[in-house]
């Protein structure tokens, strides 16, 4: 499955926890390498090994897995010609026994648990090995009864050390006045005593060491040096007697190198087996249904890494609809419920068990497409919604009847208009390929399309109004909303203003806008110099060429009303009224057409055309602006609203420049000039 998929559902922390479960280096491998299974029949065989490991640990059972302590490195130097050491050999030793136990305990539980009893079935008892292994090595030495050899020296040994210790014992009370302490020390593997330096002499023998303040010297009595010598030559024949029984024992090990590889890879996957059966029980973990239908089903569902604190999350998909919608406020529980469809999905195929209610059911994905965050970090400066478009065009490459992809938080990031029409058209291609969608949104325009369109349901994250307070249980079947004015309200924003924010939302921002004529007293009440000169301003009569354009303006509106029935966007569509009613074939913005701006809720008239840039200049209620002609939407063409030889100066032109032009093309006048905003 998709690894950055995996990454943004938290799968490697979902392992980081299974790990914590494991007690061998094998166990852990396992669950380091752990992936999402693609096919139904072993996931469902991996699924019902978890369960009996599980009903045996919530039993009581204690499952005597063997220690793998100190097996990795004798695996690794195993035919390599490498003599082990007496060490080696004894955990070697009770891994061998521990496999044994393992072995009887398993058969002993075949009845209750079949499958994962079958695999001790497999295991190597080895009992030449580990006899061999328990007469050659005790308390970590090789024992005397490992050779006839080894027996016979080291009884040599014994009788020697008895002379040496006879001997030292009488040195010592002979030149108890010249010695430092009544103690035999050692050095260098041979007995000496500790004489004060000043009377060395007086004990014959040689100096193998002395004290580091100098005042004691160790002496080898001459009397023993013999001996000595003997005795280290004995213990030199005793390393090479106990090197030939290592050597031997290696060389018998090696003999079993596939059976102790069988073994070690069966304790590892017990436990790999028993931590995910332990993992299970501390999360609440069941086991499920499976299917290849994309159907889905969770009952009272929790996010594994969330736990108990969670409000369980009813959700289902793949019966009748393929791609939900789920709707509500901000921090409702939108992302968390697609989080934990998608993780328990990705478990689900690992072979964990999940913590569900009964009855739940999966199903199969090959391909998994998340779309969970913008993906990006700040540095790289990369906006959310180039972001979100990079994930949907990695979505769209493998997108198909087998795949589960998740977004969250449709048209973000982007001109909402712009956003919500791309995001729709991105649902119809997902749900044309037949893939298993889950989506998250804001937007009404969405919802709408979700309602509407075959093979898409809404859903909703509920929240209390009187509370405050989402209450993160999903509802499907319904549209939510994000409840934004109301949390203002409460917040403390104005009254008025939210009273405002209702009529734009409601009817849009163009329908919502205050009459034309007070508009217009507005802006003369904002350049005169003060009331009284405003008010005169509004009772003076405005020059017929000065009131024109506005007249021109308005009636566009009134015939573009006439044809649709409003003048801004369509509140169940989305789409505005000239896409909706004309249906015009595509062409160039000219000069005098009548357009509509959805991001804006507002129409105006091109007085500029297309320039190299894209864009178009839009002259709106006597403003000028410059707007990229992807988000303009032709209303009216301009044959439609003025004579062919009208003087589209009237239009666009002030009184004042028009007589300042006229002017300059008769004559010329110092210092005459025509000022143009920089938008203009």
């Amino acid at each position: 499955m998709n690894e950055i998929a995996l990454q943004r559902l938290e799968y490697d922390q979902i392992k980081q926890k299974l790990m914590e479960y494991a007690v061998s280096y094998k166990g852990k491998q396992q669950i380091e390498e752990l992936q999402p299974m693609l096919a139904a029949k072993l996931i469902r065989g991996k699924l019902d090994e978890t369960e009996e490991a599980r009903a045996l640990l919530e039993l009581g059972a204690s499952v005597p897995i063997p220690s793998l302590d100190g097996i990795q490195p004798f695996m690794d130097l195993l035919q390599t010609g490498y003599v082990f050491s007496e060490s080696d050999f004894s955990h070697l030793y009770q891994f061998l026994r521990s496999c044994h136990q393992l072995m009887r305990y398993m058969e002993a539980k075949e009845v209750a648990a079949p499958r994962i009893g079958s695999y001790a079935a497999s295991m190597y008892t080895m009992d030449s090995l580990r006899n061999e292994i328990e007469r050659s090595i005790r308390n970590g030495r090789v024992a005397d009864t490992a050779s006839k050899e080894l027996m016979k020296v080291r009884k040599k040994m014994t009788v020697v050390e008895e002379r040496l210790k006879s001997r030292l014992d009488s040195l010592l009370g002979k030149h108890r006045t010249i010695l430092q302490e009544n103690v035999i020390s050692m050095r260098g593997g041979r007995y000496v005593l500790p004489v004060k330096k000043e009377h060395r002499k007086l004990l014959k023998g040689t100096v193998l060491d002395e004290s580091a303040s100098g005042q004691t010297v160790y002496m080898e009595p001459a009397e023993i040096m013999n001996l000595q010598y003997e005795l280290s030559g004995l213990k030199a024949e005793e390393a090479r007697e106990e090197l030939k029984v290592l050597t031997e024992l290696s060389t018998l090990a090696a003999a079993y190198t596939h059976e102790l590889k069988v073994n070690v890879e069966t304790v590892g996957l017990y436990d790999f087996l028993f931590a995910k059966a332990k993992y299970a029980l501390a999360i609440g973990g069941a086991n499920v249904e499976l299917n290849e239908e994309g159907r889905v089903e969770l009952r009272e569902a929790r996010h594994p890494l969330v736990g108990r604190s969670m409000i369980p999350l009813n959700f289902s998909i793949g019966d009748g609809y393929s791609s939900l919608i789920i709707t509500g406020p901000n921090t409702g529980g939108k992302t968390l419920a697609l989080k934990t469809v998608g993780l328990l999905t990705v478990m689900v195929q690992s072979g964990l068990l999940v913590p569900v209610g009964e009855g739940s059911r999966f199903a199969v994905f090959t391909n998994l497409a998340v779309d969970i965050g913008d993906g990006q970090s700040i540095e790289h400066a990369l906006s959310t919604f180039s972001a979100h478009i990079r994930n949907v065009i990695d979505i769209l490459q493998m997108a198909d009847r087998s795949t589960l992809v998740l977004i969250d938080e449709m048209a973000s990031g982007t001109d909402p208009g712009e956003g919500v029409g791309l995001s729709i058209a991105i649902l119809e291609e997902l749900h044309r390929r037949s893939a298993t969608v889950v989506a998250t949104t804001h937007f009404t325009e969405i919802k709408n399309f979700a309602a509407a369109a075959p093979g898409f349901e809404n859903a909703r994250m509920e929240f209390d109004a009187d509370t405050m307070r989402p209450l993160y249980r999903l509802t499907i079947g319904q549209a939510g909303q994000s409840y934004a004015l109301l949390i203002a309200l409460k917040l403390g924003i104005p009254p008025e203003i939210v009273k405002r924010s209702r009529e734009i939302t409601g009817s849009g921002y163009a329908a919502a806008l205050p009459g034309e004529g007070e508009t217009q007293e507005n802006a003369d009440c904002r350049e005169g110099s003060d009331s009284s000169e405003g008010e005169k301003n509004r009772q003076k009569p405005q020059d017929e060429n000065e009131e024109a354009p506005r007249a021109i303006e308005n009636l566009a509106a009134s015939a573009t009303s006439g044809k649709t029935g409003s003048s801004g966007p369509s509140e169940t569509s989305g789409t505005t009224p000239a896409s909706s009613a004309l249906a015009l074939p595509p062409r160039k913005l000219q000069l005098g057409d009548r357009v509509y701006i959805p991001y804006l809720g507002r129409g105006g008239i091109v007085y500029e055309t297309e320039d190299a840039k894209g864009s178009v200049g839009v002259m709106i209620q006597g403003q000028k602006m410059k707007i990229n002609k992807k988000r303009v939407t032709l209303q009216i063409e301009s044959q439609e609203l003025y004579p062919d030889d009208y003087d589209m100066d009237i239009v666009f032109e002030t009184k004042e420049n028009r007589k300042k032009r006229n002017l300059m093309k008769r004559k010329h006048v110092e210092g005459l000039t025509i000022e143009k905003r920089p938008d203009e």
